[in-house]
């Protein structure tokens, strides 16, 4: 066990942790000391409108016309109300200088609590043998056109790689492709275009035992992104191909099929599954909402992870690795692709009080959140809609979700951006134990 994830931590690790405590301390003192009495009266006003703002937010995702603008509107105002209420009784100072305090203890409770890059960072290999024969399937559509935009295919054959353009309006099957490479002697296997595309060479990879490069030229990539690769200029990812290393990633698998991010169903495959969803995701998402909230779509669920009961969700995402804490859309990052786990997250939300304290993040009563090896779906519809890799898809009934661990031997370069440190939740009973303050227990002789 390393200093940092031991429960002490480093010596400087629980100073920051004593410095936290201190800071919290200070925030509570400014408002004891300069507000007195009147403490009460902020705290109560704060929390008044802390609660008024997450019942606005949940009115206007539930919502549509009239009711939702000014929920928003609502929202909006809340906090502004309150900055007029301590103004105008001479408090917006204290309650600044304590804010600040209070984000300053915030700030260093996350860097005492930080574990060590080791835990967090997937371990690099040497990419060996060096790719002879690479073989890389490009998609000219994807990104809005970031192949030809960056110039791909021809800084990708400077390198000595094979290219393959797809092209044309009838629909390509790329694994096809790629096998048909393998069997012409490519001994690496690469994709420029989403992340469905690279799910689906990157199973015939896997399958073979070949390297794998990811070139960030969709829309989103976020499997590149949990890879610490460049997706601003997708021609970086290229450097795997002159120097790079090799990171063992999981793969997950759904039915056969294998997925690089995560696999949906319920209001999240709802929302993929429509048409207009990738031209405007943001107004299709909520647009559907106000339904799936109150839930009058989709089929009726149910799962099982790991031998867990996950009784008739709304939402359920599978993630091939979990995402970050308390994510409930999958739009956070994996810092690691090589836990040898599922994430799955499972909403449910019955009523309004449930679907404001959803708000809240991963401990909210309408949300499960856990990991597992294997999860098995079931529906009362002989076949769902369902999102994998953002691809909209109809699927039969069971489903079962399970882990690759190290399926897939992914190159990339040595120089990229890599994978900014994961923000640890800030635990104070943890945080307690790592600052050295401890409760004396007494002692009870039998």
């Amino acid at each position: 066990m390393t200093p940092e994830s031991s429960p002490e931590g480093t010596r400087f690790q629980r100073w920051l942790a004593r410095l936290s405590f201190l800071l919290a301390g200070v925030a509570i003192v400014i408002l004891v000391v300069f507000a007195g009495l009147k403490s009460v009266t902020m705290l109560a006003v704060g929390l008044a409108a802390a609660a008024v703002s997450l019942a606005a937010a949940f009115l206007f995702l539930s919502h549509r016309g009239i009711r939702r603008w000014l929920s928003l509107a609502v929202f909006v105002l809340a906090p502004i109300a309150v900055i007029v209420v301590y103004a105008f009784r001479d408090l917006l100072w204290v309650a600044v200088a304590s804010a600040v305090a209070w984000l300053l203890a915030t700030v260093t409770a996350r860097l005492a609590l930080a574990g060590n890059p080791t835990d967090w960072r997937m371990p690099e290999h040497p990419a060996e043998p060096p790719a002879r024969h690479p073989y890389l399937i490009m998609n000219p559509k994807s990104g809005g056109g970031k192949v030809e935009k960056f110039d791909l295919r021809r800084k990708a054959e400077d390198l000595g790689a094979e290219v393959f353009l797809i092209g044309g309006s009838e629909p390509v099957d790329v694994a096809q492709i790629a096998r048909e490479a393998v069997a012409q002697g490519a001994d690496l296997l690469g994709v420029a275009g989403g992340d469905g595309t690279q799910a689906l060479v990157a199973g015939v990879a896997a399958e073979h035992g070949l390297p794998f490069v990811v070139i960030a030229a969709g829309t989103r990539n976020h499997f590149a992104l949990d890879l610490g690769l460049n997706r601003e200029d997708p021609s970086a990812c290229l450097g795997a191909l002159s120097d790079g290393v090799e990171l063992q990633a999981d793969l997950g698998m759904i039915n056969g099929q294998v997925f690089v991010n995560n696999a949906s169903f319920g209001a999240y495959a709802e929302i993929v599954e429509t048409p207009a969803y990738r031209g405007d995701k943001l107004n299709t998402t909520l647009n559907l909402l106000p339904d799936l909230l109150r839930g009058h779509r989709g089929a009726r669920l149910s799962a099982k992870a790991d031998g867990t009961e996950i009784r008739s969700p709304q939402a359920l995402l599978v993630a091939n690795n979990p995402y970050g804490t308390g994510d409930i859309a999958g739009l956070s990052r994996r810092t690691r692709l090589d836990r040898g786990m599922l994430g799955v997250v499972a909403v449910k939300v019955r009523s309004a009080r449930q679907a404001v304290s959803l708000l809240r993040g991963e401990n909210a009563a309408g949300l499960t959140v856990l990991t597992a090896r294997k999860i098995e779906i079931s529906a009362d519809a002989a076949q769902i809609p369902a999102g994998i890799d953002g691809e909209a898809v109809s699927i039969s009934m069971p489903v079962t979700c399970t882990i690759c661990p190290s399926a897939l031997r992914v190159r990339v370069p040595r120089n990229r951006p890599g994978v900014p440190a994961p923000k640890p939740p800030v635990n104070w009973a943890r945080l307690r134990h790592r600052a050295g303050i401890r409760r004396e227990r007494a002692e009870v002789a039998a």
